[in-house]
């Protein structure tokens, strides 16, 4: 983070304003929803990283803004969802033996 501390009021006030301008766009035929929800899931995403990228914050600053409890759980999920991924090894070709 910067050396001023970051205000949370700021952040709400930032992310109303996000919500406000999401609940203006209104699509021009109705989507179904699962498409609803991985529109609202992508945009969502988006705009966390645009203000985390100005902002400067780290994992452990957003964490900090949730209770505690909530901190740990979110963190507990991502380390799930980092250990669910199956690890790509890659395939040796041994070498033909001479002889």
């Amino acid at each position: 983070m910067t050396s001023q501390k970051y205000d949370f009021r700021q952040f709400q006030e930032e992310l109303a304003k996000l919500e406000r301008k999401v609940e203006k766009q209104q699509p021009s035929k109705p989507l179904g929803k699962k498409a609803v929800a991985a529109q609202r899931l992508a945009m969502a995403r988006e705009e966390f990283l645009v203000l985390r990228k100005r902002h400067e914050l780290t994992v452990a600053d957003v964490v900090a803004f949730f209770p505690e409890e909530e901190g740990i759980a979110y963190l507990q999920q991502l380390i799930v969802a980092a250990q669910a991924k199956p690890r790509r090894t890659r395939k040796v070709t041994e070498a033909p033996d001479a002889g």
